[in-house]
């Protein structure tokens, strides 16, 4: 194991230097015009930066253990991710002028007649132009190259230090023909994805919470991924979870990383006591944790069911443990149904189509990967290439699937764009789909 590693740590050190290496033509090509002493401080600048990056790579990915400092990994990471993408935006600018360059050469040793405008780069002719006057193409390129590549940078890391914590509310009115008169109005506050893991500022975070609270919801989901990877995770969070309430109850169900399925265990035993620990969590904290099961919720004598199923994604490795069918098994008649189910593909292959009789899906998992942007009923994020349904409210088959946003993030930590979402969901008799 620990050879593997190390060859994806060279790997990586590999690819961190060529991008340097290659990038840095293009910087050079501006500070050469500055002067000698700029050149310098500048070299030392760009080189001091992967050599502080991979120090701290090496140690975090070879001497320091996941399950020991998770997140001193992930903000490495998103350091490496955010720094490299931006150099990586100059390398193609630089890679353009080399191919600019070379298609040049070739046509000058094939004997063609090149025009005028072909020679006013200082590199390969004799301006016709003073330089004070014109800017060659290699210059161009270098600085449109390095105003590009700001871009990702400034927008990655203020999406760290400001996106992560930024949560935005919701309302979302749900239109049910068959609603109950005694659940007119009732509030549902939806959270998910909340990835323990990853999360550093507990004030933020109770802000968060007591956003959701001030809403005054009549019943709370939380749509799974409560932690990365372990339920240790969880923790230092258990008490500010517990204090959550809503009259009729919160309602949870698991989520991909919820199960310990990306990393390693000792013994199978181990990875299940994490499991039970967590399950144990979610009873601790007052949340009503739900397995493949069903039950009804009660108001002024009326009732109306909710249906809660383990992970189930079609994309991957992720886990098919989701059992509807068993969810289901012996459900009394109600006229309103609400499924709890992590992963939107779920309704996508399964639900939609074997059971329309369930009105309303409640899912998250996708985060709208963290990045995109939203202008009212106009939203983008990369998510939608990898997952039809990504983001807010659908409608297929006359059944309503909803994708929550997330409210923690993985990977990346921050957000730009799709900012983690809390959403306030109130019941309606039918009416039209907003």
């Amino acid at each position: 194991m620990q050879e593997y590693k190390i060859k994806i740590a060279l790997t990586t050190i590999a690819f961190m230097l060529f991008i340097d290496t290659y990038a840095w033509h293009g910087v050079k090509h501006i500070l050469e015009k500055k002067g000698k002493q700029v050149t310098y401080w500048g070299r030392i600048i760009w080189w001091s930066i992967p050599i502080i990056l991979i120090t701290l790579f090496t140690i975090g990915y070879l001497f320091i253990e996941l399950e020991t400092n998770g997140k001193y990994r992930v903000y490495i990471a998103a350091s490496i991710f955010i720094i490299y993408l931006s150099k990586f935006t100059l390398l193609l600018f630089v890679l353009v002028d080399d191919l600019r360059r070379a298609f040049l050469w070739v046509k000058k040793t094939r004997n063609f007649n090149p025009s005028p405008n072909d020679n006013d780069d200082p590199d390969t002719a004799t301006e016709t132009v003073s330089v004070s006057k014109k800017i060659s193409r290699s210059q161009f390129l270098a600085q449109a190259g390095t105003l590009t590549a700001a871009a990702p940078l400034i927008l990655l890391t203020k999406g760290v230090f400001k996106g992560g914590y930024d949560y935005r509310i919701h309302h979302v009115p749900l239109y049910l023909k068959n609603l109950p008169p005694a659940f007119e109005g009732l509030k549902i506050a939806q959270l998910s994805d909340i990835h323990t893991g990853s999360l550093l500022d507990q004030d933020a975070v109770k802000k968060g919470m007591d956003m959701m609270m001030a809403e005054k919801p009549d019943v709370i989901f939380f749509t799974g991924d409560l932690v990365n990877n372990e339920t240790k995770e969880a923790y230092n969070f258990a008490n500010m979870f517990s204090e959550i309430k809503a009259p009729m109850g919160i309602f949870s169900i698991y989520g991909n990383h919820d199960y310990g399925d990306y990393i390693s265990w000792e013994t199978k035993a181990a990875k299940q006591k994490n499991l039970d620990d967590l399950a144990k969590l979610h009873f601790d904290m007052g949340w009503h944790l739900m397995r493949n099961e069903h039950l009804t919720l009660d108001k002024g004598g009326q009732r109306i069911g909710l249906i809660g199923v383990e992970n189930w994604g079609n994309k991957g490795r992720f886990q098919k443990f989701g059992d509807i069918e068993q969810a289901v098994k012996n459900m009394p008649d109600v006229p309103v149904k609400l499924l709890l189910s992590h992963d939107p593909s779920h309704f996508d292959d399964i639900v939609s189509i074997k059971h329309p009789d369930i009105d309303v899906t409640f899912s998250g998992h996708t985060h709208g990967m963290q990045f995109g942007f939203e202008f009212g009923k106009i939203k983008w994020s990369p998510s939608q290439y990898i997952y039809p349904h990504w983001a807010g409210l659908y409608e297929v088959n006359g059944s309503r699937l909803y994708v929550n946003r997330g409210f923690g993030f993985l990977g990346y930590p921050g957000r730009v764009g799709i900012m983690p979402e809390i959403t306030i969901f109130e019941l309606k008799k039918f009416g039209k789909l907003s």
